[in-house]
């Protein structure tokens, strides 16, 4: 068991809100003809003949019920998890609903200082995808704005947290957003119990963005915060399914929280997970507004089962996608937060 260690906190918790799943008709994530994150295909896509196949070198059956299995018996569960340690992951992009694209995009560039990457419409699913980050997608993290036609607001509920941007000022960057018109929560300053210098900012659909005053980073969009009812648990699971090394714990009883602090890499030069423990809460509405995080990984197959071994579900059983030959899986954590894996080299493929 993973324990936390309780130190004096420099990071509060933001108010943000998160309900649980969106309306059936909607997209529950970012349903895509070339690299589709819905549930509804999840659940719906599948192959009508029963074979085997072989791919990488290793048998892959393909079931009459349209499911894709790749056989893992002959690995015990142990050598599974410690493959986990060694694969090669990165956070891909997050993915969350907006009401208006092009009020989210004229934010993002304009105050926050993204760059649109890219922007796809599917008018036969009524949904339109838009990509913003401070760098090329195949290497750095990206977000994943979803704008379905006629849906102009969201409940975020009280799950999600925020996502953090490094910044050179955060004075400046604030003064910049409030020039722009946009809505500061928390004025720049210290952290509590801390000397890093921090602003908490609104977008257009009520995501909280902290600014976390920073030295030059090649990874910009830093953090994702979630919050989670067992952190222990939370931090067992991301340790053991994802791969993800535990950097460091905080610990601040005078707001009664504990803050954990997982990734790929350090957090000057990486995206990393924050998740948050408030004393006492269990539960969260998770809203119908954030949808996921995606993360590369060399083996979707491997992955599931290293998930399942870990205490998660897959919501989303291993194999390509129709069509694209995407491969990917997708799962809960104890929370039910939703995150995607998606083969590295396929997904290397689609930005192609």
């Amino acid at each position: 068991m993973v324990r936390v260690v309780l130190m004096a906190s420099s990071i509060r918790p933001t108010l943000s809100s998160l309900t649980i799943s969106p309306p059936s008709s909607l997209p529950l994530f970012n349903p895509s003809p070339r690299l589709s994150f819905s549930v509804s295909r999840y659940h719906s896509f599948g192959l009508k003949a029963s074979r085997v196949l072989r791919q990488d070198g290793n048998p892959v059956r393909v079931m009459a019920s349209g499911d894709v299995s790749q056989s893992v018996a002959a690995a015990s569960p142990e050598n599974v998890l410690e493959w986990v340690k060694q694969d090669n992951r990165r956070m891909l992009h997050v993915v969350y609903r907006v009401g208006d694209l092009d009020r989210t995009i004229k934010f993002y560039t304009e105050c926050l200082g993204m760059k649109l990457l890219r922007k796809r419409d599917i008018p036969e699913e009524r949904y339109t995808n838009a990509f913003l980050g401070y760098g090329p997608e195949d290497s750095h993290f990206v977000i994943e704005l979803t704008y379905n036609y006629g849906v102009d607001k969201y409940d975020i509920g009280t799950a999600f947290g925020h996502f953090g941007i490094a910044v050179d000022d955060v004075v400046k960057a604030v003064e910049l957003i409030r020039a722009k018109g946009g809505k500061i929560t928390r004025e720049p300053g210290p952290v509590k119990g801390g000397r890093s210098v921090i602003a908490f900012v609104e977008d257009p659909d009520g995501y909280k963005f902290e600014l976390i005053e920073r030295g030059p980073t090649p990874e910009p969009l830093c953090q994702v915060m979630l919050r989670v009812g067992d952190l222990n648990r939370s931090i067992e699971f991301y340790e053991k399914a994802f791969g993800m090394e535990l950097l460091r714990t905080r610990d601040n009883p005078e707001y009664k929280y504990t803050i954990a602090m997982l990734g790929y890499g350090p957090e000057d030069k990486s995206t990393v997970l924050e998740l948050t423990y408030n004393y006492g809460v269990t539960e969260y509405d998770k809203g119908n507004a954030y949808a996921q995080i995606a993360v590369g990984t060399d083996d979707v197959y491997k992955t599931a089962e290293a998930i399942k071994l870990s205490g998660g579900k897959i919501t989303r059983e291993p194999g390509p996608l129709p069509g694209i030959n995407t491969k990917i899986t997708a799962c809960l954590d104890p929370d039910g937060w939703k995150s995607v894996f998606v083969d590295n080299v396929d997904f290397l493929k689609e930005l192609e």
